[in-house]
């Protein structure tokens, strides 16, 4: 096992109440140095920034303000028009963001491909095309340009894409909660799709079944079915000192319909195997008992989706402060250390 120190920076997704970005959240908006002085003060080494909070904001300034501090940007955005991801790498240069993440969406979360019903491959067409337009301008730029597995495209049309794109800078943001959001078994996903990675979201999910399928329900790194130190040591063989970043799920479960008959028609072809290694996962880690809904869904009060937010994320820390010691000491000290 390599005893690299992992270079992880901080989302504003998983903590979008306590960072007063949730419409509901009846709080002031964290700005970019604010986010940027909050991963400092977790011990971690960068942000992720949606480039809509850079709306107003001297660029330039925010992007010396991480530099000096030796924290690494990533910016996030949406979508696959040319134009807009354009004007995205154009703040990237201006801002010191080796990666621009983006989804291009067509299906709602949880996998569903229903509102693209009998159209899915000529969606799949146009994005290609206009993500082929894109990736040029971030070669051009020097900037990554990655494609999130956002529970919409399966890996068969990740892989598709970053094949036929085939640029050095036009790769994949690797969601690790995410491949079950389109029924693929975790480890193997990882490890076909890594030599592509240009960046990580850091996500664990709890499961629980549901009439239709399953539920992925959000938790703290290390507490639910990713298996973290396997997925590291593919990424070291693959893409060694990738950046990644700590984005604990919505507040809203996501229900994965594998038991639809709706479900697959618009799917890549899949074997029976390849169904029983995916459910195989979540059987191994499903719940039987207990509330599955977070405190949002309960209706609970800000504060109290606030605390839930902040817990979760220090227990997130916590995994992977004990994960870097236990990378740092050697192969030996794996034994114990469950997912």
């Amino acid at each position: 096992m390599s005893s690299s120190t992992m270079r992880v920076g901080l989302t504003v997704a998983g903590t979008t109440y306590s960072m007063g970005l949730h419409p509901a959240a009846g709080r002031p908006a964290i700005t970019p140095r604010a986010v940027i002085d909050q991963a400092l003060a977790l011990g971690l080494t960068g942000v992720e920034l949606p480039v809509r909070l850079l709306e107003g904001e001297d660029v330039a300034a925010v992007g010396r303000y991480a530099a000096e501090r030796d924290v690494f940007v990533t910016l996030d955005t949406g979508g696959y028009e040319p134009d807009h991801l354009a004007r995205v790498i154009e703040i990237a240069v201006q801002i010191g963001a080796p990666t621009v993440r983006t989804v291009v969406g067509g299906a709602k979360i949880g996998g569903d491909r229903r509102p693209l019903a009998g159209r899915w491959q000529p969606f799949l067409n146009e994005v290609q095309a206009k993500l082929r337009v894109a990736a040029g301008a971030a070669e051009r730029a020097g900037i990554n340009l990655a494609v999130e597995n956002h529970q919409d495209l399966a890996s068969e049309e990740l892989l598709w894409l970053c094949e036929s794109i085939d640029s050095p800078y036009f790769g994949i943001n690797l969601d690790t909660g995410n491949p079950l959001g389109t029924a693929e078994e975790p480890v193997d996903y990882f490890r076909r799709v890594a030599p592509f990675v240009k960046n990580v979201h850091l996500k664990d999910y709890w499961t629980w079944w549901s009439e239709e399928g399953y539920l992925l329900v959000r938790c703290p790194l290390g507490q639910g079915l990713t298996d973290f130190p396997g997925l590291l040591d593919i990424l070291d063989a693959s893409v060694p000192g990738v950046t990644m970043a700590i984005e604990l799920g919505a507040l809203e479960a996501r229900n994965i319909r594998v038991l639809a008959p709706d479900f697959w028609p618009d799917y890549p072809p899949r074997t029976p195997a390849q169904l029983a290694e995916a459910l195989r996962v979540v059987h191994a880690n499903a719940r039987s008992s207990g509330d599955w809904r977070t405190p949002f869904e309960r209706g609970e009060p800000t504060e109290v989706i606030v605390a839930y937010e902040q817990r979760q994320l220090a227990e997130s820390l916590g995994y992977l402060q004990a994960l870097q010691r236990m990378r740092t000491l050697g192969p030996g000290t794996r034994e114990g250390q469950g997912r």
